[in-house]
């Protein structure tokens, strides 16, 4: 065995030296150990696991495992104590044949990460084969003229062992005519041969039987024998001699058959037909050498018949014999050695055994993805062999060990970019020409999670009907990974947060795995006109990765509110507004005004008023403005006029279909002279109002100026800290008075004042004013009619001066109050 101990310091040294030579054999990827050829099983080769610096709690683990290409069943690890043992019957002879050298090559692989050691077991020659002689009994036929010191030659022996288990020895047993005489040549070929001591005479001994032993020289010895039978025959004095002993001849392998290797000659010096030679191979000769040569038996040419191999043999030892036609016959034998040459005809042979496929995208350079191991049937040049990678990829082939090449990663992978290559890995020869063979390998890129949802668009702006059923769908929102699998699969999200008092989830849901959004409840545009939230669309990778999407949900406004009248002031039975008005008036005089207000938008808030019939089709002298609401004489009136008329006033929206209201003024005409009767009558009741409306009079037109100054003011500084510092942007805040116009009058009305909000999270609310165009004419109102109208009229008509002398845009910025205000 390679490693041993001893209980001495010599060899503990001895040890310590293996130890440091092994470490270095590590770092290096390779290991030598030696064992002998029939060792039983479990015979102990080597600590493998504590050679190559691996921990025996790990070779479990980290998959520790053998391999060899051709023998992986005659050595095993143990994995519980990291010993290398023999595993099953272990022939050098049927592994290397005669070769000198013989080593089982052994790959060791280990995962985790992964590693690769190359190791060689050498496997030492036992004595375990006896010499064999070609045949058990030798016919020999000498003639009893040959003369003391004729040499005969013989087949020896063979050993199939190698050093000195295959030097062998011969003895002969005791006799007084003959002597064995073994002769060693540069060629390391032993020739053996019988020589006639003393003169043979056929009358007495006709026949002679020798036993021949081989010895080699193992320990123990091993024996093998033939037994000589020895005819001696009579006269024919002259032996056919070849030119040489010895031809030595070089054939290139697959030489086509016919081809001339070698012509051996031999000359006899008798006469006549003992003269005569035929030429002949020896009998001791193996079949395989005689189908693959041919003798012509007359002129001595030895040609071409069968498949010359070098890869099968590389040289062949002929045995020639040349017989003369005498009585008895005589020979001679000389041997034709014959070296092959070898060609380059073998391709390469390719081996890849995949290791870690797939790849992850993200492995580091340098990551072994495969061994492939290399061998080429030719020698020399010929057999020396080498690898090359194509197309240009992200891998490179690394050389670890003759004839072995590791597959690794070179560049940095991307699966999105490309997810399988397909690689193709030459091996050439050195031979001229050279041969070459290819193996195809799929490399295929796993995913990683390294790419998060992304959204066609950072934002979407959504329109929703206001009053949609709850549950509808409102919008699908999609995102798109480019990674696969798990990687891939996107779901979606709401980022919760607070919309006011109530939780987002409670407006709008997501469908996790399809990102439609739902409306969980009916909008109201009249309480929020603008819902902005964001979306969630997250992968199912480790760790898994997000973004997000911005959504504007516009809430759209219905018509799904009738104009609302304002409450009458002064006066009115059961809802109705009663009038008390002169016979003297003349056409044009303002009697009442309707006020109504809608709590929707734009033109569904847009009110007008039309006046309906009288009951069975009595004409009236009254008519109603028809953006204004006011009631006014049509003409002047006169004693033919009822007394009393029942005005009924329908208001309605421009929206659709148009929601109405109705509104009933009791207008009594009185004589001129019971106006003031009346009106002194109630104006017990009458004098602290009118005297408080003066007093508003006066208030309001204090507060308007007031506001007004102030409104100027903060636009002002506004405007300076707005040029002074960087824009800042909110989600939430009060939103822009909006002004809507009449295109058919070209003037304003106010309809109503409501509180909104508009949010994308939490803020406050914002006010929106709504305002729409009176019929009423632009000229200022004179002096004569402010003091024929009651206070009321005369406190519109001082408001409708102010807003003549201000933009409208001003008056509708400082009109956000709590409560309706009327205009007249």
């Amino acid at each position: 065995m390679l490693f041993s101990w001893r209980e001495d310091p010599g060899a503990q040294c001895l040890l310590l030296s293996l130890l440091l030579l092994a470490a270095s054999e590590v770092g290096s990827g390779q290991l030598h150990y030696s064992v002998s050829e029939e060792a039983k099983h479990g015979t102990f080769v080597g600590r493998i696991a504590q050679d190559l610096g691996l921990e025996l709690a790990e070779l479990v683990p980290r998959l520790f495992r053998v391999a060899s290409k051709r023998h992986g069943d005659l050595l095993e690890v143990n994995l519980q104590n990291g010993i290398l043992f023999v595993n099953s019957r272990i022939d050098r002879e049927e592994l290397c044949g005669r070769s000198a050298e013989c080593s089982i090559h052994l790959e060791v692989i280990v995962d985790r990460p992964l590693q690769v050691f190359h190791v060689e077991v050498e496997v030492k020659d036992i004595n375990d084969n006896a010499p064999v002689f070609p045949m058990a009994v030798k016919n020999l036929f000498i003639s009893e003229s040959r003369q003391p010191g004729s040499r005969f030659s013989l087949e020896g022996a063979s050993d199939a062992d190698i050093g000195t288990n295959s030097l062998l020895t011969y003895s002969l047993d005791s006799t007084e005519y003959f002597t064995l005489d073994v002769k060693r040549n540069d060629e390391e070929i032993k020739s053996l041969g019988l020589v006639l001591k003393k003169n043979l005479n056929r009358e007495d001994t006709p026949k002679h039987y020798l036993l021949i032993t081989a010895i080699d020289g193992g320990k123990p010895e091993l024996t093998g024998t033939t037994q000589l039978k020895i005819t001696v025959l009579d006269v024919n004095d002259n032996a056919p001699a070849f030119e040489r002993t010895i031809y030595k001849v070089r054939l290139l392998e697959n030489a086509p058959n016919g081809t001339l290797v070698v012509t051996v000659n031999a000359t006899d010096l008798d006469e006549g037909v003992n003269k005569d030679i035929a030429y002949s191979f020896n009998t001791d000769m193996s079949a395989d050498t005689l189908s693959k040569f041919h003798l012509d038996p007359v002129n001595g040419q030895i040609s071409v018949k069968g498949n010359i191999d070098f890869e099968e043999s590389k040289s062949y030892e002929i045995q020639v014999e040349a017989t003369d036609k005498g009585n008895p016959p005589m020979s001679d034998h000389c041997t034709v050695l014959l070296e092959i040459v070898d060609i380059n005809d073998n391709v390469p042979e390719l081996v890849i055994q995949s290791l870690s496929l797939p790849v992850l995208e993200d492995s580091p350079l340098s990551t072994v993805i495969a061994l492939i191991s290399v061998s080429d049937r030719d020698s020399g040049v010929n057999g020396q062999v080498t690898c090359s990678l194509t197309p240009h990829v992200p891998f490179k082939l690394v050389s670890t060990f003759k004839n072995y090449y590791s597959l690794v990663l070179d560049s940095p992978l991307d699966r999105e970019s490309v997810s399988a290559y397909e690689l193709v890995v030459t091996a050439r020869d050195g031979g001229s020409p050279s041969l070459w063979a290819t193996a195809s390998v799929s490399v295929e890129v796993a995913d990683v999670n390294d790419n998060a949802p992304a959204f066609s668009q950072s934002e979407y702006t959504v329109f929703v009907k206001e009053n949609n059923p709850p549950g509808c769908h409102i919008f699908t929102v999609s995102a798109r990974d480019a990674d696969a699998q798990e990687n891939a699969l996107v779901s979606y999200s709401l980022v919760e947060r607070r919309v006011g008092e109530r939780a987002l989830s409670s407006y709008v849901s997501v469908h996790a795995e399809s990102g439609k959004v739902y409306a969980l409840q009916p909008l109201d545009h009249e309480e929020l006109e603008l819902l902005q939230f964001q979306v969630s669309a997250r992968d199912a990778g480790v760790p898994p990765l997000g973004s997000n999407v911005t959504l504007q949900v516009f809430v759209l406004d219905e018509n799904d509110n009738a104009p609302a009248l304002l409450m009458p002031r002064v006066g009115g039975i059961g809802g109705a507004v009663s009038e008390l008005v002169p016979r003297s008036v003349g056409a044009g005089h303002v009697v009442a005004k309707v006020r109504a207000v809608d709590a929707d938008s734009g033109y569904n808030a847009w009110l007008s008023y039309e006046l309906q019939p009288g009951t069975g089709g009595a004409r009236i002298p009254f008519r109603v403005g028809l953006y204004t609401g006011e009631i006014s004489t049509t003409r002047a009136l006169d004693e033919v006029d009822a007394p009393r008329h029942r005005l009924l006033v329908l208001v309605k929206d421009h929206g659709e279909p148009s929601l109405t209201a109705t509104a009933t003024v009791l207008v009594s005409l009185v004589e001129s002279g019971q106006a003031p009767k009346a009106s002194s009558q109630a104006s017990a009741g009458a004098t602290g109002p009118e005297a408080a409306l003066v007093d508003v009079n006066v208030y309001l037109i204090v507060a308007i100026c007031a506001v007004s100054s102030l409104l100027v003011l903060t636009l002002l500084l506004y405007t300076a800290l707005r040029c002074s510092a960087p824009p800042t942007e909110g989600d939430c805040g009060p939103g822009k008075p909006t002004l809507v116009c009449s295109s058919a009058v070209g003037s304003w009305s106010y309809s109503q004042q409501r509180q909104q909000r508009v949010c994308s999270g939490e803020g406050l609310p914002k006010t929106d004013l709504m305002a729409f165009s009176p019929s009423l004419p632009p000229c200022p109102i004179s002096r004569d009619r402010e003091e024929k109208q009651d206070v009321d009229v005369d406190l519109s008509a001082k408001v409708s001066n102010f807003y003549l002398f201000f933009p409208k845009c001003l008056c509708f910025s400082f009109l956000n109050v709590s409560t309706p205000l009327e205009i007249h």
